[in-house]
């Protein structure tokens, strides 16, 4: 008999198991563990934020899909190995929540966002406390693997709830410019190590005025990206109704092209 699509997530792991299942499974599923999958997790989680990004609906849950097999996928192998199964992944999150939300589902303390922001660090102690774990760090907990510029706005948002932050975004932004005026100095110092150090030390600075401004680095560089291919499409365009190619074109024309692409854009 077919296997139909299902609401109910027991279908979802039912397919998984059988595309698992030695002998009558997929030989590419099969061949999978935890390493040759979290890339895939981590490309479709950067998919999810994309469909965002762009507004896509339709799209994000497609997205959401793509990444609930995932969870579904992970938690398979590790059933396999007798370690935990979906179910388990299931309880231990929706404990977590109920725990860590005493304002939601018990009596806790006034519900502001000051107040659950260190009620939930708090309540994080206390977890590790009880596993016996040394006291975390200030730092610590913001994972390695996250994209550059989210790990900064994690680290900076950390060190800020100790009070080590600036006073307003003014201030940050003569950060920039400080550090901006290094990088002039070390490029002019003819001394490149300098130099690419001085670049992070912006890129740092700029996350955190974006962090100062209520706005996600990472989100405002993605659409920045976007905008510089529509903009270049747009010149490439541009050139083929004259016949001719990008690389055909000289620097001034293309910026020329650029330009006109830009002032297009603007709000009459």
């Amino acid at each position: 008999m077919p296997v139909q699509p299902s609401r109910d997530i027991a279908r979802l792991i039912e397919i998984m198991a059988r595309l698992r299942t030695p002998g009558r499974g997929c030989p590419w599923d099969l061949a999978q563990d935890f390493s040759t999958i979290a890339p895939y997790t981590l490309e479709e989680a950067y998919e999810v934020a994309d469909a965002i990004a762009r507004g896509d609906l339709p799209g994000l849950k497609e997205e959401l899909g793509d990444l609930l097999l995932q969870v579904v996928f992970h938690a398979r192998m590790a059933e396999e190995k007798g370690a935990f199964d979906f179910g388990d992944v299931v309880e231990a999150i929706t404990a977590k929540l109920v725990r860590r939300h005493p304002h939601v589902f018990a009596d806790g303390p006034e519900r502001t966002p000051q107040a659950v922001a260190g009620l939930w660090e708090r309540i994080k102690a206390e977890e590790r406390a009880q596993r016996g774990a040394a006291p975390a760090g200030t730092l610590d907990g913001v994972p390695p693997a996250l994209p550059a510029l989210t790990r900064a706005l994690r680290l900076q948002e950390k060190a800020a709830r100790v009070g080590f932050d600036w006073d307003d975004a003014r201030a940050v932004l003569a950060k920039i410019r400080e550090e901006v005026d290094e990088i002039a100095a070390a490029l002019d110092q003819d001394r490149p190590d300098a130099v690419r150090t001085e670049i992070g030390d912006l890129l740092f600075a700029v996350v955190n005025l974006a962090r100062h401004l209520h706005a996600d680095p990472e989100g405002l560089l993605r659409l920045a990206n976007v905008k510089f291919m529509r903009r270049f499409g747009a010149v490439e365009r541009a050139l083929a109704a004259r016949g001719r190619t990008v690389q055909e074109a000289s620097l001034a024309e293309l910026d020329a092209l650029w330009n006109e692409a830009k002032a297009a854009e603007k709000p009459p």
